[in-house]
C-alpha cells in the first residue's frame, strides 16, 4: 500500500468526519486501502493486506460495516456469497455506479467503469428497474482463462 500524502490523509479524515464517524487508525487504514484498489475486495483480502499493521479481523469487519452503513463504501455480493467492498465512486455530488466483471472460471472480479449499460424497463419487468438503482454484473471468461 502506497503512503498517502498529508493532504490525502486530511481528505480521508474529513470524509470520515463528514459521515459522522470518528477518525481511528483502523478506519483510516481501511479507507486508504480501498482508495488504492481498482476492484472490490473481500474482508479476507483486506485482512491479508492489513495484517502487518496489527489490526484484527473483527475490527476490520466492523469498520467495513460502519463505512457501508454511512455510504462511504458499497457492499456487493457478486453471486459467490462473498461480500466485497469498494469506495463509492463520485462525480461531484453524484454517486456513479458501474458494472462488475466476474470470470466464470477463476472468479477474478474487476470493475468496468468505462462500460455503459442502458436499462430499458420492459412491459413485465419490475417497476424498480425504472429507478435504475440496480447492480449489473457481467459473467464470462476473463482474457487469461479464455
Amino acid at each position: 500500500m502506497r503512503k498517502r500524502s498529508p493532504k490525502e490523509a486530511g481528505e480521508t479524515h474529513a470524509l470520515l468526519r463528514e459521515a459522522g464517524l470518528r477518525v481511528t487508525d483502523p478506519r483510516v487504514a481501511v479507507v486508504e486501502h480501498l482508495l488504492g484498489q481498482t476492484a472490490p475486495v473481500s474482508h479476507a483480502d483486506l485482512c491479508r493486506s492489513l495484517e502487518s499493521a496489527g489490526f484484527d479481523r473483527a475490527t476490520l469487519y466492523r469498520n467495513l460495516m460502519d463505512l457501508a452503513q454511512v455510504g462511504i463504501v458499497t457492499r456487493t455480493d457478486l453471486g459467490d456469497h462473498v461480500w466485497r467492498f469498494e469506495m463509492k465512486r463520485r462525480e461531484g455530488n453524484h454517486v456513479v455506479s458501474h458494472p462488475h466483471f466476474v470470470c466464470s472460471d477463476c472468479g477474478t472480479v474487476s470493475c468496468l467503469p468505462d462500460v455503459a449499460v442502458r436499462i430499458v424497463r420492459g412491459k413485465h419487468a419490475p417497476r424498480s428497474l425504472a429507478t435504475k438503482n440496480v447492480a449489473i454484473q457481467i459473467t464470462a471468461l476473463c482474457d487469461a482463462c479464455a
